[in-house]
């Protein structure tokens, strides 16, 4: 019985070769699924890139086959904003040189307004095919004209800066030139009291070829003044990356005493191009990254008042 039982058993054996065979198709075949994921991947970032630059170079070229706002247009435009009845309106001249300049950009232009005025939709209008962006202290006021006017881009931002404070807080930039307080930095990471550094992170990356400081309010001395507004465009100018290595700057209410000291400052007498009624017209230039001050020469702030 015992072997028959023996004699029955039969022993099966795998060949080495055959178990060898098995692992090597695995390997192969998760070799052939890592090679088509990675050229998955590959592909995807490559259509992402394609799409992106396409994209760009179709605006562009939209931006550049669009005529640009005749001169006609131009005059009749500033000619009834500044005949209009408000009280808050710019004269005919001050409005002139912004729309001078804005003809004479490289289009699309790139233009930055500090203050939402009377002129608002005026800018919008002279910038044709341009960027057109307006900085606001009012968060509200802000948020009602992007409403009303759905093709005004506008933000709000908040001056931490009093009017009375001038002296002092030129005195901290003159402090800080060489650290927080550089002529050319990108200010969203700057801590320098007169930097605004809470504007959409975008917005410093923008060559901006044209800047109008209008605002905040400062006739009173717990007003937050331009100082902050100013300080902001001259290192916005410096700090330029590419496009026209030019800004054009302009100062309105530049008889004020505080917005005329503050220019003097940091957008400097030696690129005043134009004074003339209440607006000042600066041309800055892009400026090395190791530029350790503002002007050639210094200023000494005398005390402020309006």
């Amino acid at each position: 019985m015992k072997n028959n039982l023996t004699n029955g058993t039969k022993l099966i054996l795998l060949h080495p070769y055959i178990q060898k065979q098995g692992s090597s198709n695995r390997l192969w075949l998760l070799a052939f699924i890592s090679f088509l994921t990675l050229a998955f991947l590959v592909t995807l970032i490559y259509t992402r890139e394609s799409i992106t630059t396409t994209t760009s170079t179709v605006a562009a070229a939209v931006a550049a086959a669009s005529p640009p706002l005749s001169s006609a247009v131009a005059r009749a435009l500033v000619h009834y904003a500044s005949n209009s009845n408000s009280t808050d309106k710019m004269s005919h001249t001050d409005i002139k040189q912004i729309s001078d300049a804005l003809r004479q950009c490289s289009h699309p232009c790139n233009f930055l307004v500090f203050g939402l005025t009377h002129e608002t939709l005026l800018w919008k209008a002279l910038n044709h095919n341009g960027r057109t962006v307006f900085i606001d202290e009012n968060r509200y006021y802000a948020a009602y004209i992007e409403e009303k006017y759905p093709e005004i881009e506008a933000y709000d931002v908040q001056y931490a800066t009093k009017l009375s404070e001038m002296p002092e807080l030129i005195a901290a930039v003159k402090e800080q030139v060489r650290n927080e307080c550089r002529p050319v930095q990108n200010l969203l990471f700057s801590e320098c009291k007169l930097g605004l550094n809470d504007l959409p992170n975008q917005l410093y990356e923008v060559d901006w070829d044209v800047i109008l400081v209008d605002g905040p309010r400062g006739y009173w001395p717990e007003a937050p003044g331009r100082m902050a507004a100013i300080f902001t465009a001259a290192v916005l100018a410096r700090s330029k990356k590419g496009g026209n290595p030019k800004t054009h700057v302009f100062v309105h209410d530049f008889n004020m005493k505080v917005d005329r000291i503050t220019s003097d400052e940091f957008l400097c007498r030696e690129n005043l191009v134009k004074s003339k009624d209440m607006m000042g017209h600066f041309v800055l230039e892009r400026m090395d990254s190791n530029a350790a001050q503002f002007c050639r020469s210094s200023h000494t702030p005398p005390s402020s008042s309006s």
